[in-house]
């Protein structure tokens, strides 16, 4: 799959637990874990926004393409 997940680098760079993320965006942790994994087939916009508001972050920051 060209879209790849880079959620996992930018816990780290926050120095973030999934636990917490899933608690301030108002998912669960298994969600959270199955976007890290790339193994989601889509997400919300407004997940994604939620995401990026805790992270601080920009959605390029937690998507990329390789093809």
């Amino acid at each position: 799959m060209p879209i790849v997940v880079t959620l996992d680098v930018m816990l780290a760079r926050r120095k973030m637990r999934s636990k917490e993320l899933a608690e301030r965006v108002g998912i669960t942790v298994q969600n959270v874990s199955l976007l890290k994994s790339g193994k989601v087939k889509g997400v919300r916009f407004e997940t994604l926004e939620k995401i990026c508001e805790v992270l601080e972050c920009k959605p390029g920051d937690i998507l990329d393409f390789e093809p």
